[in-house]
C-alpha cells in the first residue's frame, strides 16, 4: 500500500498526473496482477496526458478564440459549399508552416466558426495559435507605435504557429495599415501560417489597399500558397434559429 508521505513527495514534484493515477490504482480491483513496470507505465502515461492537457488549456487561453469551435462539430448538413475532404485534410495540420487558408463568404455563413475550429485543432496538435479581428489588430498596432510596444506585438505574432485574422477588409486599408499588414505577413511567410476570413472575395482585395505595390507584396505572400474555402448559402444564425452556435 502506498503511504501518504510518498504521495506528498509526488505532489511536491508537481507530478499530479501520477498522484491521481496512484490513488486510482490503490482502489482498483485486480491491480496487483500487473507487474511493477506495467503499473509504472500507467503512471507515466497519465502524467504525460495530464501535462499535455495543461499545455492545451494554456494555449487555448492565450489564443482567445472568438468561439469554442471544433472540427468534429462543423455542420455539413446545411448546403454551404464546405468540402468535407478539404476540411479533413486541413485537420491533419500538415499545412501549418507552409500554407495559408482563406475563408470567404457572406455574413453569418460560418467563416469564423470554421477558422476557430481549425485553430483549435492546431492547438490540440501542439501548435500555438492566436485569434485577432483585423480591424482591432490594426488599431492596436497604431497605438503600439506610440507607446513603444510595436516591435513586441510584431514579434509575438511572428512566433505564433497559426494566426487567425478575422473580418479582413471590412473597410479599405490606409497606407499605414498596408505597411503593418506587410510586416506581419513578411515575418510569417514560409515559416508560419495564417487563416483569413473575409466577406470580400479575394479578387477584390487589391483595391482595398492604399498602395498598389504593397498590395502586390501582401497578396503574393498570402494568396498564392493558400487553400480557399468559399462558403455560401443562408446565414447559419437563421438556420439554427439562435445566436451562438455559429457565427460569421
Amino acid at each position: 500500500m502506498l503511504n501518504s508521505p510518498t504521495i506528498e513527495k509526488l505532489k511536491t514534484l508537481k507530478l499530479t498526473g501520477m498522484v491521481k493515477a496512484l490513488e486510482e490504482q490503490m482502489n482498483m480491483a485486480g491491480i496487483s496482477e500487473l507487474d511493477f513496470f506495467e503499473r509504472l507505465a500507467l503512471l507515466v502515461d497519465r502524467e504525460i496526458a495530464e501535462r499535455e492537457n495543461r499545455r492545451l488549456k494554456t494555449r487555448l487561453k492565450s489564443a482567445k478564440l472568438r468561439q469554442p469551435a471544433s472540427i468534429e462539430d462543423i455542420d455539413y448538413r446545411s448546403p454551404r459549399g464546405i468540402d468535407r475532404g478539404l476540411i479533413a485534410s486541413l485537420a491533419s495540420c500538415g499545412w501549418i508552416g507552409s500554407k495559408n487558408v482563406i475563408i470567404t463568404g457572406a455574413t453569418g455563413v460560418g467563416k469564423t466558426y470554421v477558422a476557430c475550429a481549425l485553430a483549435q485543432k492546431a492547438m490540440r496538435e501542439g501548435k500555438s495559435a492566436i485569434y485577432k479581428r483585423t480591424p482591432r489588430l490594426l488599431r492596436e498596432l497604431a497605438v503600439a507605435k506610440g507607446d513603444g510596444s510595436y516591435p513586441k506585438i510584431l514579434n509575438s505574432l511572428a512566433r505564433t504557429d497559426l494566426l487567425v485574422l478575422d473580418d479582413w477588409g471590412l473597410t479599405a486599408f490606409t497606407g499605414d495599415q498596408d505597411r503593418d499588414l506587410l510586416e506581419i505577413v513578411e515575418d510569417r511567410h514560409g515559416l508560419r501560417s495564417t487563416i483569413i476570413t473575409s466577406q470580400v472575395p479575394v479578387e477584390s482585395w487589391h483595391p482595398l489597399m492604399a498602395n498598389p505595390t504593397v498590395a502586390d507584396a501582401i497578396l503574393d505572400r498570402l494568396v498564392h500558397n493558400a487553400y480557399r474555402i468559399n462558403l455560401s448559402g443562408e446565414s447559419m444564425r437563421r438556420v439554427r434559429g439562435k445566436i451562438g452556435e455559429s457565427d460569421d
